[in-house]
């Protein structure tokens, strides 16, 4: 791929993009002309492969091919509504890959998209590690709370422990917290909170609030 080819596609890709409520996704009308196909109908066989690459990927597809009605002009200054697809960049990226990899604009989408597609993934990622990492301190911070909470009542660390193993038994359905680290490969050592998933995490946490307030 020539650096000339590059520099005169990248603005095009770039200039096509829509964003609605923060995501991206780009019109198939417009894929259609940048990606080299003449005739709608023969992009619409590329598009139904992507579909299908969606479906076998486990992504919802309605999330990421959405089909839309849009007026546009015509040369006598009228308008006709036509058919349309908004494609989010995981959908253009699997439309690139199933595309006539002969066409330059084909090869350049590939790259194009997949790079784009990675630092959606990179973002996302961190969202989620930053979620969990909150709701993580939000449990330690109440944990630390019922456990002062119960020891001036006098509760030993014992009876603490077999406190909040009742707590996870009613959260995981019957399980003790033994149990569930027994059954997630947990390390004796290491707390089976940092093993849950952000869910169960917060759904630990709102039991234990809840059981502060109630003190």
């Amino acid at each position: 791929m020539s650096a000339d080819m590059i520099s005169r596609l990248h603005p095009r890709f770039e200039e096509m993009v829509h964003v609605q409520e923060g995501v991206e996704f780009w019109y198939a009308r417009d894929l259609q002309v940048l990606l080299g196909y003449s005739e709608w109908r023969n992009f619409l066989s590329v598009i139904e492969k992507a579909r299908e690459a969606c479906r076998s990927s486990k992504y919802p597809e309605k999330d990421h091919f959405v089909d839309v009605n849009k007026m546009v002009p015509l040369g006598s200054g009228s308008k006709r509504q036509i058919e349309d697809i908004k494609c989010t960049r995981y959908a253009c990226y699997l439309i690139a890959q199933n595309g006539d990899p002969r066409k330059e604009e084909m090869a350049f989408a590939q790259s194009y998209f997949a790079v784009q597609t990675r630092k959606q993934e990179l973002i996302e990622e961190h969202i989620r590690l930053s979620e969990r990492l909150h709701a993580r301190k939000k449990l330690t911070e109440s944990e630390t709370e019922l456990s002062r909470n119960l020891y001036e009542r006098g509760v030993t660390d014992t009876g603490f422990a077999r406190i909040r193993s009742r707590g996870d038994a009613a959260l995981f359905g019957g399980h003790s917290t033994q149990e569930m680290k027994d059954r997630m490969g947990v390390p004796a050592k290491k707390p089976l909170a940092d093993f849950l998933p952000t869910v169960a995490i917060t759904a630990k946490n709102l039991a234990t609030e809840i059981t502060n307030i109630n003190k």
